[in-house]
Parts: C-alpha cells; structure tokens; sequence
C-alpha cells in the first residue's frame, strides 16, 4: 500500500493562496438571494453565481487534468464542435433552471475537497501532462501539476475580482477597502 504524500510546505502554499482567493470569491455572495446572485447590473453579463459555478467547474476540469485524465480537457475538432463547446462554457456563466446559489457554493466545496484530496495524493508536483491541441494553447507544451493549480489559483483570482465589482453595483459591499 502506497503512503500519500505528506502536505509539504510548497503545497500547503499552494492550498492556502487558492483558499484565501476562494474566500474572497464566496464572500461577495454573503447574505445574498438567488435573485441577487442571478443579476446583471454591469455592462458584463457575468453575474455572481454564474462566477461561483465558472469557477468551481474550471477548478474540477483542471485538477482531473492534472490527475491525469487528459480528456477532462477535451476540444472539438470541427467547427460546429467548438461552437457548441462555447455554447456549453458560456451556460456555466448563468444559474439554470433548478440552480440555486446554495447548490452552486454546495458544488464549489465539493469541488475545493476534491482539490485538496488530488494535490495532497498527486506524488509529484512536477508530474506534467501535454495540453490539448487548441488554438489558445502554445502547441506541443505541457504543464505540470504545480503550473495546473497555479493557474486554478489565477482563475479564482480574477473573477473574484469580477464578483467584487457585481456585488458593490449590487449593493454598494465590498471584499476589500
């Protein structure tokens, strides 16, 4: 039987910035109610549980990559393919019918356990895997455990910052100043 292994210090720095910055994102939804978490008061057409649920399904689709499902990360090859793939990405902006901001922040815990079982079990962080032949990949490149949740954490990143700007439209809330 194979030990897992232990959460050394780059990892457990690792966890900790894309918690911090998960924080971040679910604290812009604080007090809220679907109807606020569906609304569009900027220009963007983000809202803030169409963000959570981006987010935690980017987070999900990456961290199997780096577990090495390399069809977590599956492009079309023909047109209509990469059109109906865009189709797909863009429902993960919006709440659909039967989502609620509870069941999508339920998701994103999910998710965040889920991550920190695979980082903590991946043996190294250097493991790397090819990106998938995309038009917005570098051909030929391949990223590693470490660069995979290093981008999750800039993801999370940024469209916390999104959330922030939606939430103090909403209601004048800030995460931050």
């Amino acid at each position: 039987m194979t030990q897992a292994p232990t959460l050394t210090a780059e990892r457990s720095d690792l966890l900790g910035t894309l918690a911090l910055h998960r924080g971040a994102l679910r604290y812009t939804v604080q007090g809220l109610s679907d109807e606020h978490a569906i609304a569009r008061p900027t220009v963007s057409a983000l809202c803030l549980g169409g963000l959570i649920k981006h987010v935690a399904e980017t987070e999900h689709t990456w961290i199997r990559f780096a577990q090495g499902d390399l069809a977590a990360i599956d492009i079309p090859t023909t047109e209509e393919g990469l059109q109906a793939m865009q189709r797909e990405h863009e429902k993960q902006f919006e709440l659909l019918p039967g989502e609620t901001l509870a069941s999508v922040l339920a998701r994103y815990d999910e998710v965040a356990a889920e991550t920190e079982r695979a980082i903590a079990d991946v043996p190294d962080l250097d493991t790397s895997y090819p990106l998938p032949d995309a038009p917005w990949f570098e051909s030929g490149v391949r990223w590693s455990v470490r660069r995979v949740l290093l981008h999750v954490i800039a993801e999370t990143a940024q469209h916390a910052g999104h959330a922030d700007i939606i939430r103090e439209t909403i209601d004048g809330q800030k995460t931050m100043g």
